[in-house]
């Protein structure tokens, strides 16, 4: 594993911290109540977060001998 790749894992996960709270505020405006808020939210971002977290351990992983 590399030092550069730890880096950008890292950089990239800021940007998607960044996104979340992006997307929650968007949704946070347009809504009438807490369910119009907090359900599209997990919706749109739990698959978002899975992908980027499945990518994290995938570029992460330890090579084997």
């Amino acid at each position: 594993m590399k030092v550069g790749t730890v880096v950008w894992v890292a950089v990239a996960f800021v940007f998607l911290l960044y996104g979340t709270v992006a997307v929650f505020l968007a949704f946070d405006r347009v809504s009438h109540s807490n369910s119009d808020t907090i359900r599209p939210f997990i919706i749109t971002m739990a698959p978002v977060w899975a992908l980027a977290i499945a990518a994290a351990t995938v570029l992460l992983r330890r090579k084997s001998e």
